[in-house]
């Protein structure tokens, strides 16, 4: 089932995708569950938004992929490496990424993004996915000179739109699958790997997250990026497609620099 946030005669509101058509949802189906309310609006005239705007957290997986880390000269962590995302950061398919004046570069890095579906502590790996209520698409937009610099990466993860999801949330896909996420920028690969490719599984990562902290419904948890990560700059359009979730589509623009 495809689960969707969009934007419709100046409401928000969630649907189900049929076809070309929404199923509209008499609510947040993460705690309303999946009551209708009878209608059905064309696919086509919507603004689809950001899937899910987490309550708490997004949480990172870095150097979850042994290619992607080699690619930066950095070591494979034995346990989840994690760093924190706020929800601020997160837009929608669509919306434009803003790159910063603190930064020089900003590198694109493609992700698959599990939403957990309820209160989650202490999880087993055995249960683990039990408690997710789907994925999506994210692009962990990154001032990769500032996650240099500064030491620690909140900053350089945090800024306003540095974390697009979208397009849609799928509670049936298999994360086990040997899917590939692709990145594209204006049309370009730039980065094709497996998911299976992953050091951590998403059972693994979920539960080690969760005896740090609490998962809430609506949190979400982006599983690491695949070789090929790299800049990108005013003016491009950003692309992230992973089979079975579809493509997540961004273009970039500047913000302006303050006067002096």
């Amino acid at each position: 089932m495809r689960i969707v946030r969009f934007s419709h005669q100046d409401a928000i509101r969630f649907g189900i995708v049929d076809e070309g058509e929404l199923v509209v949802l008499a609510g947040d189906p993460l705690f309303a569950g999946f009551d209708t309310t009878g209608e059905r609006v064309p696919l086509g005239e919507v603004a689809l938004l950001a899937p899910v705007i987490p309550r708490s957290k997004v949480i990172g997986i870095a150097r979850n992929y042994r290619d992607h880390a080699a690619e930066l000269g950095n070591e494979v962590p034995e346990e989840p490496m994690m760093f924190l995302k706020p929800n601020t950061s997160v837009i929608g398919p669509g919306d434009t990424i803003v790159r910063p004046p603190q930064s020089e570069r900003t590198d694109y890095e493609g992700e698959l993004a599990a939403v957990i579906g309820r209160v989650t502590k202490n999880v087993s790996v055995a249960d683990a996915l039990d408690h997710v209520f789907g994925y999506t698409i994210g692009n962990d937009v990154t001032a990769r000179d500032l996650q240099k610099t500064d030491g620690q990466w909140a900053r350089a993860k945090g800024f306003d739109t540095f974390c697009p999801l979208g397009p849609a949330i799928e509670t049936e896909f298999d994360p086990a699958s040997d899917v590939r996420i692709i990145t594209r920028v204006n049309g370009e690969v730039r980065q094709d790997g497996p998911l299976g490719n992953m050091v951590h599984s998403v059972a693994e990562f979920i539960s080690y997250a969760s005896q740090a902290f609490t998962l809430l419904p609506g949190d979400v948890i982006l599983a690491g990026t695949p070789a090929g990560v790299g800049p990108f700059v005013a003016g491009d359009v950003v692309e992230v497609e992973i089979t079975g979730l579809g493509t997540l589509r961004n273009p970039v623009r500047d913000a302006p620099r303050a006067d002096g």
